[in-house]
Order: C-alpha cells, then sequence, then structure tokens
C-alpha cells in the first residue's frame, strides 16, 4: 500500500429506532449479531413532545468498526445497495454515508418475525498516512493538501476497492 493511497479509518453502522425499550433492545441485539461486536446506545439530544421523546433517553443504538471488521461489513452492505451509491453521498474530505432500508438487504440475513424490520445508516470515513497529525493531543497540526483527501480520490478508492458503481 503507498503512502498517498487512502484507507478506512473507521466505519460507523447507526440504528435510529426513535423508542426506548424494547424494541431498542431488539435492534441492539441484532445490530450486535450483524456486525460481530459490542454496540453503544445513542441518546436524544433533544425533548420532542410530538414524537414523545425526552432529552436523555435512549432511541439509537450504534457501532464502529475499523480494521478487518470494517472491511467485511462494508462488502456485505455494498451487496445490499446492489453496489451502487450516488456521488452526493460523497463530501469534500471522500468521506461517504449509505441507507440501507432492511437489514434483511445484507447477504445471509434471514427475517426473524420476533426481531421485525430495522434500516440502518453506514457511515465510512477515510483518511491517508498521516491523518493523525490533525487529530494527536500534542503538537496538533492542520491538515495539508497533500494529505487531506478530496472527494473524487474517495470516488476512485472505493470503485477502485470494492468495485462499487458511483452514478
Amino acid at each position: 500500500m503507498a503512502i498517498t493511497q487512502p484507507r478506512i479509518h473507521k466505519v460507523t453502522v447507526h440504528m435510529g429506532i426513535g423508542e426506548s425499550g424494547d424494541m431498542l433492545q431488539k435492534a441492539a441485539n441484532l445490530l450486535e449479531e450483524l456486525v460481530g461486536q459490542k454496540t453503544v446506545m445513542r441518546a436524544a439530544k433533544k425533548t420532542n413532545r410530538d414524537f414523545g421523546i425526552r432529552k436523555g433517553e435512549p432511541i439509537a443504538v450504534m457501532s464502529t468498526l475499523r480494521g478487518e471488521k470494517a472491511d467485511d461489513f462494508l462488502k456485505r452492505a455494498f451487496e445490499a445497495v446492489e453496489n451502487r451509491i450516488p456521488s452526493s453521498n460523497f463530501d469534500d474530505h471522500g468521506n461517504f454515508a449509505f441507507g440501507i432500508r432492511e437489514h434483511i438487504d445484507l447477504p445471509k440475513v434471514r427475517y426473524e418475525p420476533k426481531i421485525g424490520i430495522f434500516g440502518m445508516d453506514v457511515c465510512v470515513t477515510l483518511e491517508r498516512v498521516g491523518y493523525r497529525i490533525g487529530r494527536r493531543k500534542l503538537q496538533k497540526k492542520k491538515l495539508t493538501s497533500r494529505v487531506r483527501l478530496s472527494k473524487q480520490e474517495g470516488i476512485d478508492f472505493i470503485k477502485e476497492k470494492y468495485g462499487v458503481d458511483i452514478a
């Protein structure tokens, strides 16, 4: 792998349920099974009376994947969206996100009536060697244009590595 070659920093998988309780626990168990690691509950940031949500109440579940787990899950997630992503899903730094409407679209996942059907968001953060200088605690520096990724570099990397069609 060349120094200038982009790489996947992390893949964040998020299921927004909109309510706490039994449904959220089912979603947490399902996501844990799908990604193969522990999940984290996410709390509501604001109170919304129309939806019956209080601030601080857990309403979503997420998991952050890195390394080989991220790569394996991403391959399965691309199959769920038929290896096609619009170019508008990419930001200016090459990162991208897409949604999976039903978890049963993932390969080798069967429908279970007890659990139901959940959708999920998949957010992929790309980086290049040298990104740590912008995140580290000591002697933090601004990223130069040589280190920072562009939208086109992110698109090219995903096309080349995963064979995804960018529309």
